[in-house]
């Protein structure tokens, strides 16, 4: 099974908070790939808005964005664009 990692930078004002959590939750779940955030102790699946929650990933943050699946690679990159783009959130 496919298995890919890489480090982004939360770069939104707001950081991840529960509408971006619920952008990223949505988007999670159109892949087939099990998608993971690691930040320092915390992990949490891209398709849990409430332990995205507590990640408490706020501006400036690094996290570890790990696909593991078929998908994998196009779950990777749509994940880290979301998040290069701020979460489409205009602040």
């Amino acid at each position: 099974m496919l298995k890919l990692t890489r480090e982004i930078t939360i770069c939104n004002k707001l950081g991840l908070h529960a509408r971006a959590a619920t952008k990223l939750a949505i988007l999670a779940s159109e892949f087939d790939a099990s998608i993971t955030l690691i930040q320092d102790d915390k992990q949490a699946s891209a398709s849990s808005v409430l332990g995205l929650l507590m990640l408490e990933s706020g501006m400036g943050k690094t996290v570890n964005l790990v696909a593991e699946g078929k998908d994998a690679k196009e779950a990777l990159d749509a994940v880290s664009e979301l998040i290069n783009a701020k979460f489409d959130e205009e602040c």
